[in-house]
């Protein structure tokens, strides 16, 4: 049987509405949703199935809103018969991978990253911190450009080969942004509210950490890809430093990628909102099937062809 790995969608994916015809699908799903409400103190499903996409885009939605989002898909492609033998997050969707490897249990993968939005957003609204996708360019030709632009900018998400995510100060992330077009390229802000995976979130790195050492986590019970390495982990022994580690630290998506297709790995399911996850497997990897479960359509598409 093909090995299969699961993906989780990272921030920046939300859309209103998103999760409408997952719960619709299963009760599962909602029960997600439910979960969620409880620990947040707010009612999730309300802001995600009616909410703006201004309220969506704040931190401390996006994050469980999305995470919401991953799960109620997991629940409902593992009702139909379909589970996978690795996961991988995209920076947020670290955390949904946690809770489908049995990592966590879905009530405290809530409430840590309850815990990482309102540590993240109080740094966000401190500081004044942006990210943009280039396009079209190496991570060496997009990490020489941030090297000559004034200011603190740098690569943090490693994508594919032809997409690099920078970040840093406001100025300085515009002044490349406008380096990067002359040259031909597309510069696109992301819907974030502050700098991820650099050095500006080192306050909520440190917030966060001494939160997340009160939880337990268990050894996952499926190969767990990790974006600080861009390898398996393997040491699950201080994973609240791992953890606050993660928020100031680049992303190595395209090296996960590498090494699940070294490990056999033919199938990948992105679940969550949006396809962005499954567009950039289908831009690094060959002779892989890249999916998405994000509504009922996808779901029905991603089970046939994987039981096919």
């Amino acid at each position: 049987m093909e090995k299969t790995v699961f993906l989780f969608s990272g921030q920046g994916s939300q859309y209103p509405k998103m999760a409408e015809e997952l719960i619709n699908s299963s009760p599962k799903a909602g029960e997600v949703f439910a979960c969620a409400s409880d620990v947040l103190g707010f009612d999730l499903k309300e802001i995600c199935l009616n909410g703006t996409a201004e309220d969506l885009a704040k931190t401390q939605v996006t994050q469980p809103a999305i995470m919401a989002t991953s799960l109620a898909a997991l629940a409902c492609i593992r009702e139909r018969g379909i589970d996978a033998s690795a996961v991988a997050g995209h920076s947020l969707g670290e955390y949904a991978a946690m809770v489908a490897a049995d990592m966590l249990s879905m009530e405290d993968g809530f409430k840590l990253i309850k815990a990482r939005a309102a540590a993240m957003g109080k740094c966000a609204e401190s500081g004044d911190g942006a990210m943009a996708a280039i396009m079209g360019l190496s991570a060496q030709e997009v990490a020489a450009v941030c090297e000559e632009t004034s200011g603190y900018v740098l690569p943090v998400n490693y994508n594919s080969a032809a997409q690099t995510v920078i970040a840093g100060e406001r100025a300085a992330v515009a002044k490349a942004s406008e380096t990067f077009m002359s040259m031909g390229k597309r510069a696109i802000p992301l819907a974030v509210s502050a700098a991820f995976h650099s050095k500006l979130m080192q306050p909520a790195a440190d917030e966060f950490y001494n939160a997340a050492k009160s939880f337990a986590f268990s050894q996952p019970k499926l190969d767990f890809y990790a974006n600080l390495t861009g390898t398996k982990l393997t040491d699950f022994s201080d994973m609240a430093e791992y953890l606050a580690k993660h928020i100031v630290s680049p992303v190595f998506f395209t090296s996960e990628l590498a090494e699940l297709q070294s490990a056999g790995y033919l199938n990948y399911v992105e679940l969550g909102p949006g396809k962005v996850l499954t567009g950039l497997v289908k831009k690094t990897l060959k002779d892989v099937t890249a999916l998405n479960v994000e509504n009922a359509k996808t779901l029905e598409k991603t089970v046939e062809t994987l039981t096919n």
